[in-house]
């Protein structure tokens, strides 16, 4: 017998509503808030981590680190602010597409069966780059 896993469709609802409060946390600076929508063994990837946190696989798993890495970013950019653009959805995941300090960014979350943050991967646009026309 073939068992098939439980796929998660997140609805718009769902999806708005997360990204709302996402958004909300961050424009807050309140890291705890924004923690309490991923799972406690997360993992987090960002062309970032090697800077901030000193870690050269670009990835960070659980709570704790990646609060201690949020916390040395928004102590280097006190005055972070994210402008939320567009809030895609998937199976088992959605995607924020927002405005951050150094242009936009694509955050993918993927979810676990209880609707919480199992991973996340970070895409900032290039400085200068534009999308191109065709």
């Amino acid at each position: 017998m073939t068992y098939f896993p439980i796929v998660l469709i997140l609805n718009a609802d769902f999806a708005l509503s997360f990204a709302r409060s996402w958004i909300e946390g961050w424009n807050q600076h309140d890291i705890d808030a924004v923690l309490s929508h991923y799972a406690d063994d997360f993992e987090l990837a960002s062309p970032l981590i090697p800077s901030i946190a000193g870690e050269s696989s670009s990835v960070i798993r659980g709570k704790a680190d990646v609060r201690a890495y949020w916390k040395k970013g928004l102590a280097q950019i006190p005055d972070l602010h994210f402008e939320l653009k567009e809030v895609l959805t998937g199976v088992d995941s959605l995607t924020l597409y927002y405005r951050g300090h150094r242009g936009m960014v694509a955050e993918m979350l993927w979810f676990d069966g209880t609707r919480m943050v199992k991973k996340a991967w970070v895409c900032y646009q290039e400085t200068g780059s534009k999308a191109p026309s065709f």
